[in-house]
Formats: C-alpha cells, structure tokens, sequence
C-alpha cells in the first residue's frame, strides 16, 4: 500500500471534538465507471469551507488514473503526497490487507480528519466495505455517515447496466436451460442498494424531462426511500453529502446485496482490464476519433489517462465511458514522464468485460500514432 498521508482540505477553521470521545464520520462515493465519482469529489474539496477532509481514492487496475487526477486537480491546500491510493483491487476485496491499516493511520494521527471520504473502484461492490467497519481497530472510533452512489444518467438511461426484464423472459421460455447473469447489471444493483443518496449526474445531458421520469425509475429500484438529486458536473453543495447521518455499519439488513448469500466474497472474474503504454499522437481528435471507434468495436467500458499530443507541451487528460469521452490538457510533463530518450509517454487503462482482445486493442492504438513522437 502506498504510505500517504490525508488530504488537508483548507484550514482547521472548526473546532472538532476529542477523538475520544466522538467517532470520525466517512462518506462512501461509489458509482459505476465514469459516472463522475471523482469530479464529483474534487467539487467537494474545493468547497470543504476549512473542513479537514481525508480521502482515499481506490481503483480497479494497476494503475491510479482516478488518483492522479485528483493530484493535478490545482485545489489549494492539496498536495501530491496527500492522496492514500490503494490500487489493483477494490476496497471491498482488500479491506484486510489495506484498508484497516490506512484508517487506523488516519485516526491515529496527532491531527485526525473531521470527516473522511472514501471514493470506491467502480466495480466495487459497497456492502463488504461497509462491514469492514465493523472490524475492532476502528469500529468505536469511526461511522459510516453515508454512501452516496453517483449515476451516469446518459448511461442509465440508455438501458446500458440495466436488465430488459420482458427480453430476459423471452430469452429464458425459449431456452429453459439458459443461466441469464448480468454482472453489470448486478454491480449497479449493489451500488443503489447501498445508497443514502442517490446523484443523477450529467443530467444535462439527457432530454428536456428525462432527468424526472429517471429518477421516479430508479426510486423502484431502490430498497427503500432515498433522496435522488440531479447534478451537472457533480456539483453539488458538500452540504448535501456530508452530515448524512445514516450509521450505515449498523443499517446493513436495509441494504441488500446480490453477494449477500457468500458473505461478501466476490472476485471479479466478470471484468479485466489493461494498461496501455502510447506515444504522441498527430492530434487530440485522432485520438478521440480511434478510441471511440475501438470503444465501439470492443465493447469497452471504460478508458482513461493521460498521453501526448504532437506540439502539446502540456498532457492530454481523457476520460471514456463506452463512447462518450471528454478531455482536457491539465498540467506540463514532468521528467518522471518521459522515456529514456526524453519523450513524454502516454498511458491508457481500458476496462471491460472479461475476454478483450488485448492485442487488437493495442495494435489498433500504435497503428495511429506518427512513427517518431516529439
């Protein structure tokens, strides 16, 4: 586990109560891939109004994009070493190993967080996080003070982690002995089961109406009543995530899992993904353009990171989900990124369903980048 320390949000401008005697609320952000859990995080410390704020950003994949652009966000008061990053492996499949420690450090510290923030890997399952915190180094000295799921609502609405029930039950009279399982349906599931808060974000980017008829589908998914709120960006006020109050560790019978029968154990053997290593590319809208074509073609789910562009002395930050990619040129290389012919090299971390052709994928990205890179 990499030994960082927390995230000082702004200043000490409030005056919290001895450890001793008051447990550490944490918030959970999960969401399904690309549904904007981290932007939505950055807005929340960059509104923390002086509010010691610790976060732990988790990944799935061996390498930390989610991490590291939080890193280069600009925040005042946030510093490269200020991040805990446990990768390769959700929080929920870790929580032995790294997670209990990295909270026993954080409340161990002469100067505790007032509040915590734990943004998991997208293909996270949140309940086995939640009775983590049932563990005896940390359960009388933390709470979980709410889990709140943000939705990709474009995505959502486009049926894209859903079941079509009646299809299901066409599919399963003509074939009885087919085993229908949906494992992204089942994750997106989970993460709604778990909530407190449910986010519609982007949802400027549905049609005029849509936002309203979602959410009244979602709230049938749902377990039981929970506040759904809109959000374009996730910018939302802190004030409406932080303070929940829900204990969830206590609450975990109103919040059911498709995993519940084997006690939290999963693996995810649904889901694979792989990282890239790219040189510069002739252009931003070359790029764009190969990967939503490969996106497309490959059925893949998620793609992001950083790469070069031809004349660009800054790194071009891009952030998929299926075909929809945004992006932006965040921060000048650093010496760590070049090669050892001092060129900046690029990576992308590509996540999907188990089985990608990881060959064609890569060739397909060298195919389109120019032969000498600057």
């Amino acid at each position: 586990m990499n030994q960082h320390h927390s995230q000082a949000a702004g200043g000490s401008g409030h005056q919290p109560a001895p450890a001793a005697t008051r447990k550490i609320p944490v918030t959970v952000i999960t969401g399904f891939l690309g549904a904007g859990k981290t932007t939505l995080l950055r807005h929340v410390l960059e509104n923390a109004g002086g509010r010691r704020i610790a976060v732990i950003v988790n990944e799935f994949g061996s390498l930390g994009i989610d991490g590291e652009t939080l890193r280069a966000c600009g925040i005042a008061g946030c510093r490269d070493e200020d991040i805990v990053e446990l990768a390769n492996g959700c929080l929920c499949c870790t929580v032995a190993d790294d997670f209990v420690p990295t909270m026993q450090a954080l409340i161990d510290r002469d100067e505790p967080p007032e509040h915590i923030v734990i943004e998991t890997s997208g293909l996270a399952l949140p309940k086995p996080l939640l009775k983590a915190f049932s563990w005896p180094a940390i359960r009388s000295r933390l709470t979980v003070d709410g889990v709140v799921t943000v939705v990709d609502a474009p995505a959502v609405s486009a049926g894209r982690f859903a079941d079509d029930p009646d299809a299901v039950a066409a599919q399963r009279a003509a074939d009885p002995s087919l085993d229908h399982d949906n494992p992204l349906a089942e994750v997106f599931e989970d993460q709604l089961g778990a909530a407190d808060l449910v986010v519609l974000n982007k949802s400027d980017l549905l049609e005029a109406g849509r936002a309203e008829s979602l959410a009244a589908e979602l709230a049938g998914m749902l377990p039981r009543a929970v506040k759904i709120v809109p959000a374009v960006d996730g910018r939302l006020d802190p004030a409406v995530l932080l303070g929940l109050g829900a204990a969830a560790e206590g609450d975990l019978a109103a919040r059911p899992s498709h995993h519940d029968a084997v006690d939290g154990e999963h693996e995810h053997d649904d889901f694979e993904s792989f990282v890239l290593e790219t040189g510069a590319f002739d252009s931003t809208e070359q790029l764009l353009q190969r990967l939503r074509d490969l996106a497309e073609e490959h059925d893949i789910l998620r793609i992001k990171g950083f790469v070069p562009v031809m004349g660009k002395t800054m790194r071009l930050a891009v952030q998929g989900v299926g075909a929809r990619f945004t992006h932006q040129f965040d921060r000048p290389w650093l010496a760590a990124d070049l090669d050892d012919a001092g060129q900046p090299r690029g990576h992308l971390v590509v996540i999907g369903r188990t089985g990608l052709d990881r060959g064609a994928i890569t060739a397909a990205v060298e195919a389109r980048q120019p032969a000498t890179a600057a």
